[in-house]
């Protein structure tokens, strides 16, 4: 009775651990996916390669707000630079993302209902630019879809995409190696079973046979 307990609890434990590691690589499956969706395809698909220097010539705030998610808005910072590849002006962005808000601005504070904040937070970054006005920036262009705007960085970058896929990975792995060590476990249990009973039946243990 004692031995059959072990090995309805041994079979319960390796079940447990199978299920474990079965969840831990689908759940890795998911996230692939949506991080796929949500990193590695918007890196494939941008085209803002093209590298060039940046020459920071004018910072404003428009007089008209920019919209702010249908509710308010929210003042609009725009930055103009004049790019070193082919000569003209073109409207800095800070990422690609923000080029697809609005084309205009440079910067475009958080919604709330404080207009003063609002205005002193632009003012405070339209200060910082104008200290640097007539310095070269390094910035990133896409001549093709938007001749007139530039950005400074990508959002949507390799090192991002592979640190995110780093962590389903993981997941993938050790989800594989616990359903591998069950499997082995398993196995070696099933071949010691099989090697004693052929010991006793060839009569390996004398004493115990007598």
């Amino acid at each position: 009775d004692w031995a059959k307990a072990q090995v309805t609890a041994s079979s319960v434990g390796e079940d447990r651990a199978m299920l474990l590691g079965f969840t831990m690589m689908a759940f890795s499956v998911l996230m692939y996916f949506l991080i796929g969706i949500t990193l590695v395809k918007p890196h494939l698909n941008s085209d803002w390669h093209e590298e060039a220097s940046c020459l920071l010539v004018q910072v404003d705030v428009l007089d008209e707000w920019a919209d702010c998610r249908g509710v308010s808005t929210a003042p609009c910072l725009r930055v103009l630079v004049n790019l070193s590849t082919s000569g003209q002006k073109a409207r800095l962005h800070y990422d690609e993302e923000s080029v697809l808000i609005n084309t205009e601005c440079f910067y475009i504070p958080k919604c709330q209902v404080d207009r003063k904040v609002l205005v002193d937070e632009v003012q405070k970054i339209k200060n910082t630019l104008e200290e640097t006005q007539g310095s070269e920036l390094r910035c990133l262009s896409d001549p093709r879809k938007y001749p007139e705007d530039t950005i400074l960085k990508r959002k949507y970058t390799l090192g991002l995409a592979l640190w995110s896929l780093l962590w389903p990975s993981l997941i993938l792995g050790g989800g594989a190696l616990l359903v591998g060590l069950v499997k082995l476990n398993q196995r070696l249990a099933h071949l010691c079973t099989e090697l004693g009973n052929e010991r006793m039946n060839t009569g390996f243990f004398p004493d115990m046979v007598k």
